[in-house]
């Protein structure tokens, strides 16, 4: 396949090295940015070009896709000291994928677009694994010119993507999402923690699970990994931690009481304490198998 157009990504962690891959599968070049060492080398190896500063992906890319923790790292990428648009170059383009706050997206897409760059809040609903086999669906919210004129690029990364409106629409589907997503993980969890105290055979157990009403993607994802003890990260514990902090603060905008989202939070904050912020957010196994009731003294 020729190759096309130079596309740039801003962030090289677990679902940017993903998102260069498919990239790179679909023919585009990439250069990419990312302030660790080893993050650079790694899309060196997959056939990426890693720049030394921030601002060479400007000068080489029209359209740059941003995978970063959270949104106040967008704002210093995008508008601190050396940052994507700083520069005489400006991108024409940005997709963001980062799982961040709507109303900042509303209010950088509104300051981006007098400056005549165009951005779409695009985060991707499934972890680094599954996007990686293009199974992500990517949450697009933006003015509908600018996600016309990025498809192709949605098109490269994922299968599947849904445009959901203005901007900021692409955010809030994400963490409703999360949400959801996250409590059907943390019911298997629970799931299996409960069976394998009633002696029942785990894998046995799941492979039924599956069959029943009770089955959810979470089973797929997650299941081998919690019964292996696998938590090797493919979506970690310290960013859902994030999204949940964020779902509640929206939430409480709302005047929406979320009793199950909070008990979640106070589930990963465990874990992290324990020192597994890091790890794949299946470790919520562990910390329901370390829940024992406990006879008054």
């Amino acid at each position: 396949m020729e190759d096309r157009e130079t596309i740039g990504l801003i962030g090289i962690g677990l679902v940017g090295t993903a998102l260069a891959e498919n990239l790179l599968t679909a023919g585009y070049q990439v250069i990419g940015f990312a302030r660790s060492a080893a993050s650079r080398e790694k899309l060196a190896r997959l056939g990426g070009r890693a720049a030394a500063r921030l601002g060479q992906v400007a000068e080489e890319a029209a359209r740059i896709i941003l995978s970063l923790p959270d949104s106040e790292v967008v704002q210093q990428v995008l508008l601190g000291p050396g940052g994507l648009l700083g520069g005489s170059a400006r991108p024409r383009l940005i997709l963001d994928t980062t799982t961040g706050e709507p109303e900042e997206s509303e209010t950088l897409a509104g300051r981006l677009v007098v400056q005549g760059v165009r951005i779409l809040d695009a985060p991707i609903s499934g972890s680094s694994e599954q996007i990686r086999r293009r199974q992500g669906v990517v949450l697009v919210g933006g003015e509908r010119a600018a996600y016309h004129a990025c498809l192709d690029v949605i098109q490269a990364v994922a299968d599947r993507h849904y445009y959901l409106g203005g901007p900021g629409a692409g955010s809030r589907a994400k963490l409703a999402s999360n949400l959801i997503l996250g409590l059907n993980r943390l019911a298997l969890a629970e799931g299996l923690v409960f069976a394998e105290r009633l002696g029942l055979d785990l894998p046995a157990f799941l492979a039924m699970l599956k069959t029943t009403p009770a089955y959810s993607c979470a089973m797929d994802v997650k299941g081998e990994k919690m019964l292996r003890g696998d938590f090797a990260p493919q979506s970690k514990v310290a960013q859902h931690h994030k999204d949940l902090r964020i779902i509640l603060e929206y939430a409480a905008k709302a005047d929406q009481i979320l009793p199950m989202a909070g008990l979640h939070k106070d589930i990963l904050e465990q874990a992290m304490e324990a020192g597994e912020g890091d790890l794949d957010t299946s470790v919520v196994l562990q910390v329901l198998r370390r829940m024992r009731r406990r006879e008054p003294a």
